[in-house]
């Protein structure tokens, strides 16, 4: 039985019985070198520190025969290792003993309910996944430089009077709040702050819009798929929490980055062959906090996915592909299919008629569906209102069985 210990700042002395119970009885015991060093001489079993990469450290627990602890911050199931050891050696063999989380005692110093308040992880993630325009969250931080560095990315976001408080060893003897704003941090970090601490964060001006967004909210050349477009893309491709979308001809990004919005850890690839719409992309998908990865054009910049020491390189397998320009490029959609797995989805859509030809040979071969909007908008003529068309869009949508 693998069993995980859950310990605070405050060390032993927090625990409650059934925790030290559990360490005092244990022979093994593995965790990071922060909270081996917080168990005192009545622990007497032998202390392992976690290896590099973490993976190894996971599989030596999962192959170790017998009893073994495993001591970890805070509550091992929020961003925590016990929920990597349940993926990697199933919930049977799997014991957690929580303590009271960092996001707890974080809102509890603030005052702030915990169900409204929102977690965000930065222990994988850069500190641009943690712009939101607007609420308030408990940023999990790796090290004592990152709050600085949040602070100028929300400074740069627009977010400069969104007010931060960086808590320090919480739950400790040495527990420290810090408050100031992004704008007020990005020029003058807070002094000596703890690799141990979580940034709590109001996030202001508050602009949050659940619906799709208007057209003025990214930054573009023309190049964008319309807000309506927009809203009907993304009921065709049809998000799920966790899914992964190709988004290609990205142009400004704001498929990818609605994608990104629509739902929990929703995350987008955006190929991309123009250089400066390229960095567009980048600076409209900071400016949400939406996880997009720009590449190249396409297909030239696919690639498998390899897992390497140093992480995942090349482009991960997608649920949905949504093709916005770029269709008659010799050999796009069939390498889009090709790499969409059973039960992914794609949707193309087109305003000429050499790419809607495109579509149609596919459509006759793979079925699906194929539509054809038109929209109207109300405009002056002289001193009345008239209809002023659009473009009309063909969309084909498709699962590939």
């Amino acid at each position: 039985m693998i069993t995980v210990v859950g310990i605070g700042a405050d060390g032993m002395a927090g625990l409650v019985p059934a925790s030290s119970a559990e360490l005092r009885r244990a022979t093994v015991i593995y965790g990071a070198r922060r909270q081996l060093d917080l168990l005192d001489d009545s622990v007497t079993a032998q202390r392992r520190e976690w290896g590099r990469p973490f993976l190894d450290g996971l599989h030596a627990i999962r192959d170790v025969e017998g009893d073994v602890h495993v001591v970890a911050s805070g509550d091992p199931m929020l961003h925590g290792v016990g929920a990597s050891l349940i993926r990697e050696c199933g919930a049977d063999r799997v014991t957690v003993l929580p303590h009271v989380s960092s996001v707890t005692l974080a809102c509890a110093r603030m005052g702030w309910s915990v169900q409204d308040t929102e977690v965000i992880s930065l222990m994988s993630a850069g500190p641009r996944t943690a712009v939101r325009r607007g609420g308030q969250a408990i940023v999990l931080c790796r090290n004592g430089s990152e709050p600085a560095e949040l602070a100028a990315v929300l400074a740069d976001a627009g977010l400069g009077d969104s007010q931060m408080a960086v808590l320090e060893q919480l739950g400790g003897p040495a527990e420290r709040r810090q408050v100031g704003t992004a704008q007020s941090w990005a020029s003058a970090p807070p002094d000596g702050v703890d690799d141990l601490n979580v940034v709590a964060v109001r996030y202001l001006p508050d602009e949050r819009l659940l619906s799709i967004l208007p057209d003025d909210a990214f930054a573009h050349d023309g190049q964008l798929t319309k807000q309506s477009m927009r809203a009907v893309t993304l009921t065709a491709l049809a998000p799920r929490p966790g899914e992964l979308l190709w988004d290609i001809g990205a142009g400004s990004g704001s498929i990818a980055i609605e994608w990104c919005r629509s739902g929990l850890n929703c995350a987008a690839v955006a190929f991309e062959r123009d250089e400066q719409r390229r960095s567009r992309i980048a600076a409209n998908a900071a400016r949400f906090g939406s996880n997009v990865d720009v590449r190249g054009a396409a297909p030239e910049a696919f690639a498998d996915a390899e897992l390497t020491e140093s992480g995942v390189t090349g482009v991960q397998v997608p649920s949905a592909i949504f093709i916005g320009g770029g269709l008659t490029t010799p050999g796009l959609l069939d390498a889009c299919l090709q790499r969409l797995p059973g039960g992914g989805r794609l949707v193309a859509n087109t305003v000429t008629a050499e790419s809607e030809a495109v579509i149609l040979q596919y459509y006759s071969k793979l079925g699906g569906q194929l539509r054809r909007f038109q929209h109207y908008r109300g405009e002056s003529v002289g001193g009345f209102t008239g209809w002023r068309p659009a473009m009309p869009v063909t969309q084909w949508a498709v699962r590939k069985p």
